[in-house]
């Protein structure tokens, strides 16, 4: 303990008192230093800013027959509708920047003067009064102020997440598919952009049509959607993909939305992205790639077998949660992605999807196993198969205990 005093002592005397002159023209530098350092990350800000108005210029905007105002706002260009109160499309760039981001939500939802005619108002989603107590109740119309262009997005620039809560940006959204499916879309999007160390352009579209219904006691008569789609283009890789996706409480996995370019163009109307190369435009707009945007933890993860390749009287892996605890025997087929021998001998098999984010599950325990004439975990492995029993549940997701090897056909025996 002497010897720490001891030393203690000697260093006041060399540096002085905590709140000496030393001590003042350090804290002095690194105030200059902080104020070069905010300095500076305003001037990338801006530049990056700069940067996305030149590349959607070069890019260009979506390109159709629709009633709009182009507005072009430091982050995003939106092409707002007037009769809907909402907007046809908003392109934006989510930036690598993303990942070291540190901007936090605002809140500050507001109309957006830019537009000529008006737009969205608080009073088109909710009523705001104010109480006795001199605080306010909310009483909403059943929608959330979704935004099309995502304020995660740019977290890396105070300017562009302010812009996103114009309600040029917001369209009506169930709060199930809002906060859900449609965010987990969104997540997916950055996580790819941070995975791949690229950038992507993103339009994200409303379907308006004249016979959707009104938001109930929305001042403005703001349509409600019925479905979105969102397509994405990462230049870098030369890949493009698109989602289309309906306004409603989703159970199918994010991929059994994904359809092409194409596809997606043909139902609004409109070219996303009109400026690219034909030779581009022909590789990349046709295809539906899904596999490269999943998630890394979803890579290898398959959608549902489609409808019209399934035999007769059968199911796929999409919605079968509505059959769990009927006591009808039923036929499920997918893909076996992944297989895994319990050390007590039981078999664990994957159709889809797997775990951790597994959709359909089949369990053959150790005491059936000698039912069958092969090795299930190796010989169904990366096959088509279709399983016939009881549709269960274990741990949340739909469950089939196979006893037999009766029981278990590959998809293209069925039906033979």
């Amino acid at each position: 303990m002497k010897i720490i005093i001891a030393l203690l002592m000697i260093s006041s005397a060399c540096y002085g008192q905590v709140d000496g002159p030393a001590y003042e023209k350090i804290d002095r530098q690194l105030d200059s230093l902080e104020h070069l350092k905010t300095k500076l990350n305003r001037e990338l800000e801006l530049i990056r800013l700069r940067w996305i108005r030149d590349e959607i210029v070069i890019i260009g905007t979506p390109y159709g027959d629709q009633n709009q105002e182009i507005i072009d706002h430091y982050g995003m260009t939106i092409s707002y509708n007037e009769e809907h109160e909402q907007a046809n499309w908003v392109m934006h760039i989510i930036l690598p920047a993303i990942e070291d981001g540190s901007v936090s939500r605002t809140n500050d939802f507001r109309e957006d003067d830019s537009v000529k005619t008006g737009t969205a108002q608080e009073k088109d989603y909710f009523l705001k009064t104010l109480k006795d107590d001199s605080t306010y109740k909310y009483d909403g119309f059943g929608y959330d102020r979704g935004h099309l262009a995502p304020s995660a997005d740019f977290r890396w620039s105070p300017i562009a997440l302010s812009e996103s809560y114009f309600y040029s940006n917001m369209s009506p959204q169930l709060g199930d598919f809002n906060r859900e499916k449609w965010a987990e879309l969104e997540n997916n999007l950055r996580e790819y952009v941070i995975r791949n160390e690229t950038h992507l352009v993103v339009v994200t579209a409303p379907v308006l049509s004249d016979d959707l219904l009104k938001v109930e006691r929305s001042t403005n008569g703001l349509s409600v959607p019925k479905y979105y789609v969102k397509a994405a283009y990462d230049q870098k890789n030369n890949r493009a993909i698109a989602y289309f996706m309906p306004n409603e409480k989703i159970m199918k996995p994010i991929e059994s939305y994904s359809v092409s370019i194409d596809s997606a163009e043909a139902l609004l109307g409109f070219d996303f992205f009109p400026n690219l190369a034909d030779e581009v435009e022909n590789e990349i707009e046709s295809k539906n790639d899904y596999q490269f945007w999943l998630p890394a933890s979803e890579r290898g993860d398959l959608v549902a077998i489609a409808r019209k390749r399934l035999p007769k009287n059968t199911l796929n892996t999409e919605g079968i949660q509505v059959f769990i605890g009927n006591e009808k025997k039923r036929t499920v087929c997918g893909e076996v992605v992944s297989t895994k021998k319990h050390a007590k001998g039981h078999v664990f098999i994957d159709l889809d999807k797997k775990f951790p984010n597994q959709i359909f599950s089949v369990t053959i325990f150790e005491s059936s196993i000698q039912n069958f004439d092969y090795q299930p975990e190796v010989y169904l492995k990366d096959e088509e198969v279709c399983f016939t029993g009881m549709i269960t549940e274990f741990n949340g997701t739909p469950n089939m205990v196979i006893q037999h090897g009766k029981q278990v056909k590959l998809l293209s025996e069925v039906g033979k």
